[in-house]
């Protein structure tokens, strides 16, 4: 027999890092590599740009995802980019030109938003029903905080399907930009095995803004709306506010089209969840060996990540080291970034998430999520092994 336990909780937010949380416990499992060292130097305060952090980084204690207590960081961006120029995103008209657009990445390519690529989509995706403009080649672009907020949740409003969705500071929750904390580990620690990277935040940028997880593009297209990124990766969401998805050095489409030496190093860009560094993308045809994150080792960063293409939607890979297990996220003390509401979608209605000999059922669909926990009992095979 089954034993049942439900428990509400009144945000899906807190439902997110629930999720993410169990499952990269799963993930990192207790090994003989426990308590190794990754041989990254970790994050160093000074390597933030100027105004990058709402305040001065702090330790605290915490415990790493195999139950490892241990020495954190607590790292909490300011969420506005310093140095960088937000915006543009959508095109106003079919023929607006890629300098007064963004991009859209949806995987596996990389596009101008310009005013061609709003009459090409019907091509690119094979849907006739694509199209986001008008008789007089005027697109349809979210304009106001009740139409951004109207597009960018699951569920989006008839009025605000087949429109290219962007916004703005003054569109979000607060009005304003958001900070974001983080723990990550002061000295990062091998993990059992690779650690997926879905679901939650990636990590922390120098500029001060969030690495957020992968936009969720089948249920943005699934609406007909596109919420484009300007040519820096970014976007807004209704919860956290602007928010990275791609490393692009502020190049759009054209990233990596200047590089001439193939096998360059390039600059650390942020920091992951395991306070590993993150570095910019290598150039498409490298030879650089890296490992299954991305990652290698040199003399002079030890171990580091590289971001992933910006067409990728996903700068990190995968975690080769340990998270910290953060308690903040759940107190209802503000929502972690990646976990709101992208713009186009946010979390599917159900998730299933399977945990040693336990089913975790997350059932979504309003404002209360509930989670329910069936724990199997042990086959008389294994009480008698």
């Amino acid at each position: 027999m089954k034993k049942g336990i439900v428990i509400s909780l009144a945000s899906a937010g807190v439902i997110a890092a629930v999720v993410a949380g169990l499952s990269i416990s799963n993930s990192a499992s207790v090994s003989a590599d426990e308590g190794t060292s990754l041989g990254s130097p970790g994050v160093v305060a000074a390597n933030f740009k100027d105004g990058a952090l709402s305040e001065a980084i702090s330790e605290e204690d915490c415990t790493l995802t195999n139950g490892t207590k241990t020495t954190c960081y607590r790292v909490i961006v300011a969420g506005d980019p310093v140095g960088t120029k937000i915006g543009p995103f959508c095109p106003t008209t079919t023929t607006t030109s890629a300098a007064d657009a963004g991009i859209w990445l949806d995987g596996s390519k990389i596009y101008n938003t310009d005013g061609q690529f709003i009459l090409d989509l019907a091509t690119i995706y094979g849907d006739a029903k694509w199209k986001l403009y008008d008789e007089t080649g005027k697109v349809n672009v979210t304009d106001s905080k009740a139409a951004f907020q109207g597009a960018a949740k699951p569920d989006v409003e008839e009025a605000y399907k087949y429109h290219c969705v962007e916004g703005r500071f003054e569109w979000t929750n607060t009005g304003k930009a958001v900070p974001i904390s983080v723990l990550v580990p002061v000295n990062p620690v091998k993990a059992s095995s690779a650690v997926t990277s879905q679901g939650a935040d990636l990590g922390v940028a120098l500029n001060g803004v969030v690495i957020a997880a992968s936009a969720p593009v089948d249920a943005i297209l699934g609406a007909y709306t596109i919420a484009a990124f300007d040519d820096c990766g970014g976007h807004f969401n209704p919860i956290e506010g602007y928010h990275m998805h791609a490393y692009t050095n502020c190049e759009g489409a054209d990233y990596g089209s200047k590089i001439t030496d193939v096998n360059a190093e390039t600059s650390l860009i942020g920091y992951a969840m395991d306070g590993v560094g993150v570095f910019a993308p290598l150039a498409n045809d490298s030879t650089i060996e890296l490992d299954d994150c991305n990652g290698r080792t040199t003399a002079k960063d030890g171990y580091h990540y590289y971001a992933q293409s910006p067409e990728k939607n996903k700068i990190l890979k995968c975690y080769m080291g340990l998270t910290a297990v953060d308690s903040s996220k759940a107190d209802g003390n503000g929502p972690p970034a990646g976990n709101g509401p992208p713009a186009g979608g946010m979390l599917p209605p159900e998730l299933l998430v399977i945990i040693g000999g336990s089913v975790v059922l997350l059932v979504g669909g309003g404002i209360t999520l509930t989670v329910v926990l069936l724990r199997r009992k042990k086959s008389k095979a294994a009480k008698n092994a």
